[in-house]
């Protein structure tokens, strides 16, 4: 199993984090706000609680914070995080929801990369499961779907491997540029989620044919 730290105390760290707990992985939780972290942890049961800034225990660190502040934490971090393998789950989008923040031949995971020790391997994965359904792990008795991309086919291998041990489905879509793609679909659901679903009770799935 997997040695993992969640950076971030909100709905995708938590469901994130109970998965990962029932999955057998150990889980580090980190946080500004110490009081909140012991809180969250203490709910989980079996997490510990780390220090904001400092070296991260887990081997993979997963930065569930919205991506407004996910270079900044990087940047943070530092040296931290040299030998990790950082996991970005966020969706960089507008406040409109009509775009990105991000520069147009990049996405939020490349310029986290960017922030990122050389050293340390980013993965693009779970910014298209909303996080309830990332906490109920199946629908209607089929694994939930989790695309990942990145540089580093270990670090993919690393993350899959973390994925399969929640009861999720990983699939590689390819090197850290395919994450604009997968930004994309994470806008497609927030316009189904708008206007034709009106909720976030739902997944996007891969179905083999053969």
């Amino acid at each position: 199993m997997s040695s993992i730290s969640i950076v971030g105390l909100g709905n995708m760290a938590q469901a994130l984090a109970g998965r990962a707990l029932a999955g057998g992985n150990t889980v580090e939780i980190l946080g500004r706000d110490q009081a909140k972290a012991q809180e969250v942890a203490a709910a989980l049961g079996g997490a510990t609680v780390g220090t904001a800034g400092e070296i991260p225990a887990g081997d993979i660190v997963i930065l569930a914070v919205p991506y407004a502040g996910a270079v900044a934490v990087v940047k943070e971090y530092g040296d931290a995080l040299r030998g990790k393998t950082i996991v970005d789950v966020t969706n960089p989008v507008t406040p409109d929801q009509q775009g990105f923040v991000v520069p147009a031949d990049s996405s939020g995971a490349q310029e986290i990369a960017e922030a990122a020790p050389d050293d340390a391997h980013v993965v693009k994965a779970f910014n298209t499961v909303f996080s309830h359904v990332v906490a109920a792990g199946s629908a209607e008795g089929r694994p939930v779907d989790v695309f990942i991309a990145g540089h580093d086919a270990q670090a993919k291998t690393r993350v899959s491997a973390f994925v399969e041990s929640l009861g999720l489905r990983p699939w590689d879509t390819g090197d850290l540029f395919m994450a604009r793609a997968l930004e994309n679909v994470g806008l497609l659901e927030l316009g189904l989620m708008s206007h034709s679903v009106k909720h976030t009770d739902f997944s996007l799935n891969v179905t083999l044919l053969r």
